[in-house]
Order: structure tokens, then C-alpha cells, then sequence
């Protein structure tokens, strides 16, 4: 097994990409585990690993959004079992429950693809594909419409203003 990509953080809070040679984000940290590329994260002052750290932070920023995976009272729990005999326990049921997840969804996944001849997921995210760029293709051609109905040329480029509207 090869070596894991080293992440640098620096003071500044800025985490720098060994492997790319250059600075990236929370969100390209998150792609990194998506991908199931192996990284570690090193504190560049202390050269402690801060890999664990950097993770909750991800986390943390997905708990932000519109749908988060855990609640208030699961928090809060978690946080309560810091520090008791259960703790170790704890740990370990919530590691092997999401592998047995994982594994589920694997399962399922596998199933439905040997009964239906396709994978259910990949469908599902190829009809969603298609399904935005067809929209974005009526939009295009709502707004040129529209900019041939007000006199103003339609050269294609939709980004540039007609020059006469700034006077």
C-alpha cells in the first residue's frame, strides 16, 4: 500500500495539497474522502497529524446545510459519553454500525442492479444529469428569445451586455 498524501495545514489556517502543489479547501478535503483517496493531515508548526481534527471540521460544515445528518440530542449524547467507562464502547458501536451501513447499502444496491439489470444509484444520478442540462438548455433559449424580442443581437455569448445600455 502506497504512502498517504500529505496535507499541510499552516498557521494561517491554510491547508496546502503536497500531491498537487497547491492550496485547497474543506471542500476539497471532503472530496478526498468521497474519493477514498488515503491522506493524513499535518499541523506544518508542530508537525502533529490533525487529520481527525480537520475531519470533524468537514463534518461540521455539512451539519451547516439544509439537511444534517445528526441531531441536537444525538450531539449532545455523544458529548456526554466523553470521558465515561462507556466511551471505548461507544466508539466502537458507532464505527461497526456505519460499516454495517455501508455494507447494507452495498447489498441493496447489488440486488436491485442483479434483479433490475442497472445500478439503481447511477440511474437515478444520470436521470438527474440529464434532467438539469435539459433545463439549462430551455433557459438558454428562453433568454435568447427574449434578447432577439428586445432588438439586442444574439451572438451566442450571453454574457456581455449590449454595449448601448451603459450610455
Amino acid at each position: 500500500m502506497s504512502e498517504p498524501r500529505v496535507i499541510k495545514k499552516y498557521p494561517n489556517r491554510r491547508l496546502y495539497d503536497t500531491v498537487q502543489s497547491k492550496y485547497i479547501t474543506l471542500a476539497d478535503i471532503r472530496s478526498l474522502v468521497l474519493e477514498r483517496i488515503d491522506f493524513v493531515v499535518i499541523d506544518k508548526k508542530s508537525q502533529e497529524d490533525i487529520t481527525r481534527s480537520i475531519l470533524l471540521q468537514v463534518i461540521a460544515e455539512q451539519e451547516h446545510g439544509d439537511e444534517p445528518v445528526m441531531s441536537r440530542d444525538f450531539l449532545s449524547q455523544v458529548i456526554r459519553s466523553y470521558g465515561g467507562n462507556l466511551q471505548n464502547m461507544l466508539s466502537s458501536y458507532l464505527e461497526q454500525s456505519m460499516k454495517l451501513f455501508g455494507s447494507q447499502q452495498r447489498e441493496l444496491r447489488d440486488k436491485v442492479k442483479a434483479v433490475v439489470g442497472v445500478d439503481p444509484v447511477e440511474t437515478v444520478a444520470g436521470v438527474a444529469q440529464r434532467n438539469y442540462q435539459r433545463w439549462r438548455s430551455v433557459q438558454d433559449e428562453i433568454f435568447r428569445t427574449l434578447m432577439n424580442a428586445t432588438g439586442r443581437p444574439s451572438d451566442g455569448n450571453t454574457d456581455k451586455p449590449d454595449a448601448s445600455s451603459h450610455q
